[in-house]
């Protein structure tokens, strides 16, 4: 087997080939691997579009919605405390009034009537009584009877009992809207608690792309290594190749070698040509990139150089 001298080392055909194989091996490995990096960061990319229009286009909104109900509901809240307030006020002042008028109560209690006419019916049931004093019992209950019916018709028309039918028509009305509030603010609650879980999903996602594209970077960076490994074995492959043929050809038909053709440098026009179709070809990468579409291996270099820079 034949050996030829480089970097000061002397290295077989074999040896050589061995070198091209190995250093191949590990940059399809990695290049593999990038593809790999590529496809989870594109997975994870449309994780974080899919929580953030999630957020914003659905629990965000429906948040918005019962928070324009509740501020609307607490309006109402305040015209009717409001309301209550005043009815009070009107209703003391009438008190006040009534006390001033010698002191004595215009109208005799409802419930007090009701006791007597309670007592008075307990008598006849459980007394022994004869024929006119029950009769008596019976017109007594009669003439309280008509009593209560002529203050309940006074009360009606009267400024101070209307109050207080209106302050109960309003409590009942606050109570409603208490329960309308905290029924429409929990359901506010909830829809904010999800919209903000999907925003921390979201800022989650975003740190695990950050250390996914920082492997990535690194893994390329061995890629180009064992890449650029690759051709120097095979620069020296082929060297060595150039240098056993020009051998056999000296000994055994004594022709001179032939010149090597050296391959035409590119012109400014070809490189200007080659940075353009880069360029095109980074502005689709990039544009497939932001809509979620697959990358190939050749625009995640792109847009990563790009990035490097």
């Amino acid at each position: 087997m034949s050996k030829y001298k480089t970097n000061n080392s002397r290295i077989s055909y074999k040896e050589l080939q061995e070198q091209i194989e190995q250093f191949r091996g590990k940059r399809d490995e990695l290049n593999k691997k990038t593809k790999e990096y590529i496809n989870e960061l594109q997975e994870i990319e449309t994780e974080i579009n899919k929580s953030l229009k999630t957020a914003r286009d659905v629990y965000k909104k429906k948040r918005d919605y019962w928070n324009g109900k509740v501020k609307l509901l607490k309006k109402k809240k305040i015209e009717y405390k409001n309301l209550l307030d005043n009815l009070f006020q009107e209703t003391k002042k009438i008190q006040n009034q009534r006390k001033a008028e010698e002191g004595v109560n215009k109208y005799v209690s409802i419930k007090k009537i009701d006791n007597k006419i309670e007592n008075l019916e307990r008598i006849i049931e459980t007394e022994s009584l004869d024929i006119s004093e029950e009769n008596q019992i019976v017109e007594k209950i009669k003439d309280l009877a008509e009593e209560k019916q002529k203050q309940l018709a006074a009360q009606q028309n009267d400024g101070y009992y209307k109050l207080e039918r209106k302050i109960e028509i309003v409590k009942i009305n606050l109570n409603k809207i208490y329960e309308q509030l905290n029924k429409w603010s929990n359901k506010s609650q909830k829809n904010h608690a999800k919209m903000q879980e999907l925003y921390q999903k979201a800022n989650d996602l975003k740190d695990k792309k950050k250390r996914v594209e920082e492997d990535l970077i690194e893994n390329k960076k061995a890629a180009d290594k064992y890449h650029m490994q690759f051709l120097e074995a095979m620069r020296k492959r082929k060297s060595l190749d150039r240098k056993t043929r020009k051998s056999y050809r000296g000994k055994g038909r004594g022709k001179k070698g032939q010149r090597p053709k050296y391959k035409r440098r590119a012109s400014s026009k070809d490189k200007e040509l080659l940075e353009k179709m880069r360029e095109e070809k980074l502005a689709t990468a990039l544009e497939k990139q932001k809509a979620g579409k697959k990358l190939n291996l050749f625009e995640a270099r792109l847009i990563l150089e790009q990035n490097k820079s």
